[in-house]
């Protein structure tokens, strides 16, 4: 029994071993995670190389026509020319960052390409919010800007869709949710190896951004002039990044093409049929990152044929859905409040949604508005029509809150024609005074302006004994009683507001707590 006890010399070497094996299981457990980040900023790597040499390709074409015919060119390559600009400078920007912190975490000879320390918690955000530096804003604004610049340069409504959201710096609802920024949600407790390979990512997102615009200012020009003998394989995506279930589609073809000639594309080590009419279409059951290469065989004029190969990779991710208040953070009872409902590259019109509590209806293409009622929390589901099928993405539940207390205020007329909202306080001439009709509230923060139906109030003077004289009003109106009382006050003499009545836009009726108060000037 003793060999057994909890104290024994045997138990003790089984409860280090434990010990020694949970440990062991951890570093395993991090050691995957962080060779897993290694794979990927490899891939991510390759990516960017291939659209680099394309790009330039597509560049050194812009700039070939632009000296055989400057007329018809010179605008599109000057356009060409600025995005190419704009890439390499945001591009370079990136590049500085992932430098920096590699040397934070692994010394002064750090190399992002051979990480010593993949596991360090604190680098990425000590430089990127590096006091009196503020590198993670500086990025968003210049990802902000590069995305704004771009988005003009490009006439394809499709293709502007896909920069936005592959350059979208909105914080994540989880982010929002923990009143993170975009940077700090990025860069927080984020290991070097996750952090470098973020940073890749969005290198990567430059990149095919510049290529589709360059694509795009390509096809602007007439390139049946010089391409004859010059051709330039492509693949347009619908999206780079799909959802696990739906599809990944793209269309592949030839920058310049004979209409009296088909081409032959061979993907994947397969024949695409001529009935797809270029269109690829591959299944997406499992996320990751999966390869599209191939080459389009065309014939030549002497009966021989020659091949431009093409080689890109989309990226299958999980569902995912934001469902974001436009105006606030809770929803309030009894109004309508703005909601934007999408989801990333899905048209708005391939979008539903529902809510479990009051209304829901759509207002333009992504922005619902909602109105619940007082009560039990609202949970809005959101539904998308992806890839021919129908399928649930989120679901994201809101708090419900009445409207807060309005205030109080009368409209006087200002010299100029226009009117001031006079809310108390400061002096009122007595003429503007006994000229006001009605008194009103609403609930006016800067953001929401939403008026409340006044019902009756009192006012109340005071006599020269200090004693209080209640007039009551006619409805929301001020009686002629009270008229009267004003114009019998002196200047500096104050009068009250109070026991005002208003019925919410919900039809609940509340008395205003705070009163009104007038100094006559």
């Amino acid at each position: 029994m003793a060999a057994n006890s909890a104290n024994s010399p045997r138990q003790k070497m089984i409860n280090l071993m434990y010990l020694v094996f949970i440990a062991m299981l951890a570093l395993n457990v991090s050691s995957e995670v962080l060779d897993g980040f290694a794979l990927v900023e490899a891939t991510m790597l390759r990516s960017v190389e291939a659209s680099s040499q394309h790009n330039d390709r597509i560049f050194n074409d812009l700039k070939d026509y632009r000296m055989q015919n400057p007329d018809k060119a010179k605008q599109w390559y000057d356009k060409g020319e600025l995005v190419k600009i704009k890439s390499d400078s945001l591009f370079d920007f990136i590049q500085d960052m992932k430098q920096r912190i590699v040397v934070k975490a692994d010394g002064k000879k750090g190399n992002p390409a051979q990480i010593k320390h993949p596991d360090d918690l604190n680098a990425a955000y000590e430089v990127m919010f590096e006091r009196g530096k503020n590198y993670a804003g500086k990025l968003k604004a210049d990802i902000d800007n590069y995305r704004n610049c771009v988005d003009s340069l490009v006439t394809n409504p499709s293709i502007k869709n896909i920069i936005k959201n592959n350059l979208s710096t909105e914080p994540s609802e989880k982010a929002r949710e923990n009143k993170q920024t975009w940077g700090e949600s990025m860069f927080w407790q984020m290991p070097v190896a996750a952090a470098v390979t973020l940073l890749t990512k969005l290198q990567n997102d430059i990149r095919y951004a510049e290529g589709q615009v360059l694509t795009d200012l390509v096809k602007n020009i007439d390139v049946m002039d010089y391409r004859v003998n010059k051709l330039e394989a492509f693949v347009i995506p619908e999206t780079q990044t799909v959802m696990r279930g739906t599809p990944y589609r793209a269309h592949i073809g030839l920058l310049a093409q004979d209409s009296t000639q088909r081409p032959k594309v061979f993907v994947n080590g397969s024949y695409l049929n001529d009935d797809a009419d270029g269109w690829y279409i591959a299944g997406a059951g499992s996320t990751g990152t999966f390869p599209v290469r191939g080459y389009v065989e065309m014939p030549s004029r002497d009966g021989s044929s020659f091949s431009v190969p093409f080689s890109t990779e989309y990226f299958v991710v999980q569902p995912s859905a934001t469902v974001a208040p436009v105006l606030m953070n809770v929803l309030y009872a009894g109004i309508d409040n703005d909601i934007q409902i999408a989801v990333p590259g899905v048209p708005g019109q391939n979008v539903t949604a529902t809510i479990s509590n009051g209304t829901l209806t759509r207002k333009n293409n992504d922005i619902w508005v909602a109105k619940p009622k007082v009560g039990a929390d609202a949970v809005i589901a959101v539904t998308a029509k992806v890839g021919g099928r129908t399928q649930e993405m989120t679901r994201n539940t809101f708090r419900i809150r009445p409207l807060p207390d309005p205030a109080p205020y009368i409209n006087i007329s200002k010299p100029d024609g226009n009117t001031e909202r006079y809310k108390g306080s400061k002096p009122l001439a007595k003429a503007a005074l006994v000229s006001a009709d009605i008194l009103r509230a609403a609930m006016d923060d800067g953001i929401l302006d939403i008026n409340f139906n006044v019902l009756r109030f009192t006012m109340v003077k005071f006599d020269n004994l200090g004693f209080r004289i209640p007039l009551p009003s006619d409805g929301a109106r001020f009686s002629e009683q009270q008229k009267d009382a004003v114009r019998g006050m002196q200047r500096g003499q104050t009068v009250l507001i109070s026991d005002i009545v208003v019925r919410d836009p919900a039809g609940g009726e509340r008395t205003l707590t705070a009163p009104m108060d007038i100094r006559i000037n």
